[in-house]
């Protein structure tokens, strides 16, 4: 149990026609938020927003949630997550995932199996490379270091720029069990999507087992103040009628999954189906109040206090909220969360 949570907000992806969040973001510093966190997928990067952010900020501390492995090579992202964290101070939290096979296959151009067995690979060069003990070496499969085969020149090599810190903390991205196992056994920190704190034990707690002393479960949460409660159930039964229907293929897509873990795996399908036939205003509504509810904290203030001690109660650690893009409802949470 979680009874003293800390508070993140989560930004997301940058948007072009959004408005710099950096006054937000030094708001929520002020206000007392442990840290600000960005996300990528296939349009913006986590990296260059968060920069941008740690440059006009000093104590905040700053996650990427996530930086997709297959975006860059696990050299490519240590020297990036080195770089940034010793601008920053040693205020980098270097969440990565795996993604999914749609824009791992569809947008990088690689190949999707094995994404457990991936990852391990690539957090322990990552480290590797942190550390400097030596010139670092892999024996593969998924990086092998140094390549072999082409031009056969290639040499173990260590890292030019001494890291502020060799131990940069790792958060997984996780939604499966065998995943969040594998965040529990080589990260300090798991971040999931969907979280219904009252089946958190049930759905994940051998996975967690495992977890090391200040294990850091940060989870991502729609927070929406308001006095139209259904108006922002339905905002949140939006959001899922795509990451249901839409993120993913039909014969395979996590964020349907871990919504069928929670217990709704019939109204998974049913949004599946019919949004993959083009009936998304059946999509929406097929999708349970309660499930909507369940993960999110919306509502007028007392309701959302009320409904915050489900998550003091379970395992989480960190609210990584959405949503709140201006001072006031900052404050409010703040207030909330931290007292």
């Amino acid at each position: 149990m979680a009874n003293d949570l800390r508070l993140g907000l989560n930004l997301g992806y940058w948007q072009r026609d959004a408005t710099d969040a950096t006054e937000l973001v030094q708001t929520a510093e002020r206000l007392g938020y442990d840290s600000v966190w960005t996300a990528e997928a296939y349009g913006s990067d986590a990296f260059t927003p968060l920069a941008w952010y740690g440059a006009r900020t000093s104590r905040i501390k700053l996650g990427t949630s996530v930086v997709q492995l297959s975006a860059r090579t696990p050299a490519a992202t240590a020297m990036t997550a080195m770089t940034l964290d010793h601008l920053t101070g040693g205020r980098l939290l270097l969440g990565v995932g795996a993604s999914g096979p749609q824009v791992v296959e569809g947008w990088y151009g690689v190949p999707f199996p094995r994404p457990l067995a991936r990852t391990r690979e690539y957090v322990e060069i990552m480290r590797k490379i942190w550390r400097r003990a030596e010139p670092v070496t892999s024996e593969g499969p998924h990086y092998p270091l140094p390549y072999p085969g082409g031009t056969n020149l290639g040499k173990p090599l260590k890292l030019i720029t001494h890291p502020l810190r060799p131990d940069i903390p790792v958060y997984l991205g996780a939604e499966g069990p065998k995943n969040v196992a594998l965040a529990a056994e080589i990260a300090q920190g798991w971040l999931p999507l969907f979280v219904f704190p009252e089946k958190i034990e049930s759905m994940y707690g051998p996975s967690l087992a495992n977890a090391g002393p200040g294990f850091d479960i940060a989870a991502m949460v729609l927070v929406v103040v308001t006095d139209d409660l259904r108006a922002a159930l339905d905002g949140v039964k939006l959001m899922l009628t795509l990451y249901i229907g839409g993120m993913g293929a039909k014969s395979r897509n996590f964020h349907a999954d871990i919504i069928g873990r929670m217990g709704y795996a019939e109204a998974a399908e049913r949004v599946q189906s019919l949004y993959l036939a083009g009936r998304r205003d059946e999509a929406f509504h097929a999708i349970p109040d309660e499930l909507a509810d369940g993960i999110s904290l919306v509502g007028p203030l007392p309701r959302i206090r009320e409904r915050l001690e489900l998550w003091r109660k379970s395992p989480v650690t960190n609210l990584l909220v959405m949503g709140p893009r201006d001072e006031p409802t900052l404050t409010h949470i703040r207030d909330l969360v931290l007292g």
